[in-house]
This record gives C-alpha cells, sequence and structure tokens, in this order.
C-alpha cells in the first residue's frame, strides 16, 4: 500500500513538473497604420476583443506610418498579422519574397489628391504637371492611384513629379508651400477639409470607383503553425465591418478615442470610404498589371502570383 501511495505521488508531481514545463502559446503578433480610418476595423475588433472571442491570443506590435514599413516588419519576421494597403503587400511579395496570404479585403476607396485651399490655379489634374505631388511611399495604393488617374488623363509620364512625405505631416508641409498637392488615404484629407487648409481636386472614387485598397495579410509562417487561421481571420474580419456598417455611432466613437482625432473630422471621412471584407481577384490582378508596368515588380506570370498570395 505504501509503494502504490509512494508511486501514485511520484506521478503527480511528474504531471505538475510537466505542465508547469508545458510552454504558454505566444500571442500573435498584429501591425497596422498609424491614425488610418481605412483600417478601423483593427481598432474595432481589439475594442470589441474580437480576435480572443475568436479564439485568438493577439498582440499589437507594431503601429506604422506607411505601408512599406510594415510589409519590412513582415519581411524581417517581426509580424504575424497586419492591416496594410494592397500594393505595398504586392511589392514586398513580388520583390523580396516575403511570404504572405491576402486573408480578406478591408476597404474600398477613401484616398484623396488635396490641394490648397487658397490655390485659385489648379483646377485639373493637368494643372500639376511639373508640380510636387506628396505620396506616401513609392509602391503604396496612393502611389498607383494618382499614376493611374495621370495615365487616365493621358498626360506626360515624365511631368509627375512626386515626392515622399509622411501623411501626418502633408497638411503642413501644403500650408508651407513645399508642394503643389498631396495624395493620402483618410482622414487626412479630411483633417486638410476640417482645417479649412485644404480642399479635394480628385477623389480615389472618381479615379477608380470601388478599387479595393486595404487588406488583412497574415504571414506564411503564422498559417502554417496556427491551422484554420485564415478562417478566423475572415470571421474576425467580416464582425468588425458588420459592426461598423450596423453601429456607426459607436464606430465613430471607437475611432476617435484611437487617433485622438475629432469627431467631424472622423465623419468627413468615414463618408469616403467604403468597409468591405470581399477582395475581387480581378482588382487585384490589375494592381499586379499596373505594378509591373511602373517597374516596381517584376511578375511574368500574374496568375501564378496570384495564387501565391491569395488563400
Amino acid at each position: 500500500m505504501k509503494k502504490l501511495t509512494l508511486t501514485l505521488a511520484l506521478f503527480s508531481i511528474f504531471l505538475i513538473f510537466g505542465s508547469c514545463q508545458k510552454k504558454t502559446p505566444e500571442p500573435l503578433r498584429l501591425g497596422y497604420l498609424s491614425g488610418d480610418l481605412h483600417q478601423l476595423p483593427a481598432l474595432v475588433a481589439l475594442e470589441k476583443d474580437l480576435f480572443a472571442k475568436n479564439g485568438l491570443k493577439v498582440k499589437t506590435a507594431g503601429i506604422f506610418s506607411a505601408g512599406p514599413e510594415e510589409m519590412s516588419a513582415f519581411r524581417a519576421g517581426e509580424l504575424d498579422l497586419g492591416y496594410v494597403g494592397i500594393a505595398p503587400v504586392v511589392s514586398s511579395a513580388a520583390n523580396t519574397g516575403t511570404e504572405v496570404k491576402i486573408v480578406s479585403l478591408v476597404n474600398q476607396e477613401g484616398s484623396s489628391l488635396v490641394i490648397s485651399s487658397s490655390d485659385n490655379q489648379t483646377h485639373s489634374l493637368a494643372d500639376l504637371a511639373g508640380q510636387p505631388i506628396a505620396i506616401p511611399g513609392f509602391s503604396t495604393v496612393q502611389d498607383f492611384l494618382v499614376r493611374l488617374a495621370w495615365e487616365n488623363q493621358k498626360l506626360q509620364p515624365d511631368l509627375m513629379k512626386t515626392i515622399v512625405v509622411k501623411p501626418p505631416e502633408m497638411n503642413e508641409t501644403l500650408r508651407q508651400g513645399s508642394i503643389k498637392a498631396f495624395i493620402a488615404w483618410e482622414p487626412f484629407p479630411a483633417l486638410a477639409l476640417n482645417s479649412g487648409k485644404g480642399k479635394i481636386l480628385v477623389s480615389s472614387r472618381e479615379i477608380w470607383p470601388g478599387h479595393p485598397c486595404c487588406v488583412l495579410i497574415a504571414s506564411g509562417k503564422a498559417i502554417q503553425e496556427h491551422p484554420g487561421l485564415e478562417d478566423a481571420l475572415k470571421k474576425i474580419n467580416r464582425e468588425a465591418i458588420d459592426f461598423i456598417r450596423s453601429n456607426p455611432d459607436e464606430a465613430v466613437k471607437i475611432a476617435v478615442k484611437n487617433t485622438g482625432m475629432n469627431e467631424n473630422v472622423i465623419r468627413e471621412a468615414m463618408a469616403r470610404i467604403i468597409y468591405s471584407p470581399d477582395l475581387n481577384r480581378g482588382d487585384l490582378k490589375k494592381y499586379v498589371e499596373f505594378l509591373s508596368k511602373m517597374g516596381y515588380i517584376k511578375i511574368t506570370d500574374p496568375e501564378k502570383f496570384l495564387d501565391q498570395i491569395l488563400p
């Protein structure tokens, strides 16, 4: 009897010791862009604890000023999940082999080309020929859009002059006269309008109606190590977007809380954004082909490339 008791005691100790040695799963590392209302579904998902409710442990591991910076973090293995513009995803995957999958669309439209409110000489895109236009970064969605608009207007490519300025600095740079215009995602155009410093020359809705913009992505490693991750993320993203659509006033409060911007700016910005989880393969292909044409990426087989970055 004593021998049996001792055996049971030792077995219990082994179980306790073994459970203590078992590692707690590390949270998935999430990244998104600073002050980007396109990515409001990310803020809603965090605020409403949608990740945990769907069985995912997530922590914010990076807040970035532009998409290319966020994709550099993915390439360095510092992120597992991210909300980011579709063009930087394509460029990073094509040029550096960053292994990511586009899980879901997040939004459509929501960018604008802004000029100074005191500018009475600029009436069309053609009037910006040879003038400095600020973009958030090369190969960003906004870079793509202004180049697409330039092409649509059949303007000479060598007369386009773009420079990189961080979106939070664009309004002040425009006021100082260092640039003639800027193109950015919301809420930066709305901030320009609200301050009285800027006015919209053309919206992205006019350049390409219903164009895809931001997406939710996951690293190839995260997908491999977490079975069912893609389905969980799709569900979370759809729930967040449904919440925004069904509870616009509360969504505005979440945006105000997380960006520090006033409610008028948020509402002005959200009026130009369409939140949608449904990505069209043909729209993504348009990005791939255009970025290839501009020399940002080198893709010989767009369909094969799409198979690599789509689930």
